[in-house]
């Protein structure tokens, strides 16, 4: 059971999402929901993973070669 629902409402639930987005089509949604729980799953690792704001901005290297190149004449 997930979610307190048993296998005849899962296959109900299978039939009408194939019937609504057809079958080319679910793949495409299939990947698109693994990506979307596979980057909060990541965000949250990370937001756990923070004590707080650090003292230091982070810099990327392109932006600090950027900088580097024009001395600043902005």
């Amino acid at each position: 059971m997930i979610l307190g629902m048993g296998v005849p409402e899962l296959a109900v639930i299978l039939v009408i999402v194939l019937v609504i987005f057809g079958p080319k089509n679910l793949p495409k949604i299939g990947s698109a929901i693994g990506k979307t729980v596979k980057n909060v799953r990541e965000g949250m690792e990370e937001g756990s993973g923070d004590s707080g704001p650090s003292s230091e901005p982070s810099v990327s290297p392109i932006e600090a070669s950027d900088a580097e190149k024009d001395d600043g004449l902005r």
